[in-house]
């Protein structure tokens, strides 16, 4: 496949990310790959085999579009879990497939129900409680029929979960509203349980959760962003920092580790003279003799026009500023000071390159993006590769 940039996805590093997570959370809790919006970015074909390779068998998407991908390209041992929507054309491809999904509204339970007798598979289900983050989630009063239903119907209908979700984990300025969703969680299992449904497991909490709040892992933690090398915020971060030195860690070694690097390649060199504008419009005026490498890649591939006159790159291991307008499909590096670089030579977006680096949220910070953002807008078209 030929393509101008190429997304490298780095198994040591997810190997490693899934070390430190399951040291923080026991080897007892079960881990699921949270792969939805495309893996994060990462390419779901590329990321969730690779993923698989590196131990993990359960995985966690959003609705059954990324569920068929995700089924296409694992193994039959692991499994696909969907959290969100679930379109009723989908529901017997999904039941059939033996791909569980959540349970947020009755209808949706009625239709899993008929899909399920009419085509003689269990449907795999799993609770969605509404606990304070008004999103999705069976209300307190819709219960009590759910659990008529479930009970009615053994044969068609399992309870593989219980499941919430919690509104910001990630910020201390959420602390009070995750308190009071745990405990209405923990109280609704009492419930369900007391009504005589036991289902297989509880989970509730995604990466910031699962980090800072250790009474949320319960049965199973779904990792998005932390697996990617990420921390879901800065706060979660410096949480584990100040742990660290709690625990005398004189120096702070990040032991997440950053799967993707997004990189290109020059594809042209030119000089420039005093005086002359760079690119489209006037928005950048050469002060001085200036050589200026083009790099194809642009908007289109998720470089954002925002980062024009702003953005960096790395070649040759050193930064280089962006110059003129960010174009569709192109960008252009001011590469004065540095030297004999050539038609070529390798340009990192994102990632490494010797001693310096651009990360993902210095990327997207230029960007105005959360990490997550940026990630999830480069475009699927753009090749992903495991490297070691």
């Amino acid at each position: 496949m030929y393509s101008s940039s190429t997304i490298e996805l780095s198994r040591n590093a997810l190997k490693k990310n899934i070390k430190f997570i399951k040291s923080e959370i026991g080897n007892d809790v079960m881990v699921s790959s949270v792969i939805k919006g495309n893996a994060y970015g990462h390419g779901i074909e590329s990321f969730a085999p690779m993923a698989e390779s590196c131990g993990l068998s359960h995985f966690s998407v959003f609705d059954a579009g990324e569920a068929y991908r995700a089924r296409r390209c694992l193994s039959p041992q692991s499994h696909v879990m969907i959290m969100g929507d679930v379109e009723t054309e989908a529901l017997p491809w999904a039941i059939e497939s033996g791909v569980s999904f959540y349970i947020f509204e009755l209808g949706r339970l009625r239709a899993a129900l008929k899909v399920a007798r009419k085509i003689g598979v269990v449907a795999r289900i799993h609770l969605e409680i509404e606990t304070g983050l008004n999103r999705t989630g069976l209300e307190s009063d819709w219960i009590p029929e759910a659990i008529e239903i479930i009970k009615e119907h053994p044969d068609c209908l399992q309870v593989e979960g219980i499941c919430t979700h919690y509104a910001g984990a990630d910020s201390s300025a959420n602390y009070k509203r995750i308190l009071d969703q745990i405990e209405s969680f923990n109280g609704h299992c009492e419930l369900i349980k007391g009504q005589g449904v036991s289902p297989k497991m509880r989970h509730t909490a995604a990466s910031a959760a699962a980090l800072a709040y250790p009474e949320t892992r319960m049965d199973m933690v779904r990792i998005g962003i932390a697996q990617y090398g990420l921390w879901p915020s800065k706060e979660t971060a410096m949480r584990f920092v100040l742990r660290g030195e709690s625990e005398g860690k004189a120096r702070f070694v990040d032991p997440l580790k950053r799967v993707l690097k997004w990189k290109s390649h020059v594809m042209s060199v030119k000089d420039v003279r005093r005086g002359e504008f760079i690119g489209y419009g006037n928005t950048y005026l050469t002060s001085r003799p200036q050589k200026i490498a083009a790099v194809p890649i642009g908007y289109f591939h998720g470089f954002r026009r925002s980062l024009s006159n702003l953005g960096r790159v790395l070649i040759h291991g050193k930064r280089a500023g962006i110059v003129g307008t960010v174009n569709m499909n192109m960008i252009l590096v001011n590469v004065t000071e540095l030297d004999n670089v050539e038609i070529g030579d390798e340009v990192v977006i994102i990632g490494k390159q010797k001693n310096l680096q651009i990360t993902v949220s210095s990327f997207s910070d230029m960007s105005n993006l959360l990490n997550y953002e940026a990630l999830v807008r480069l475009p699927s078209g753009i090749p992903r590769v495991v490297v070691e």
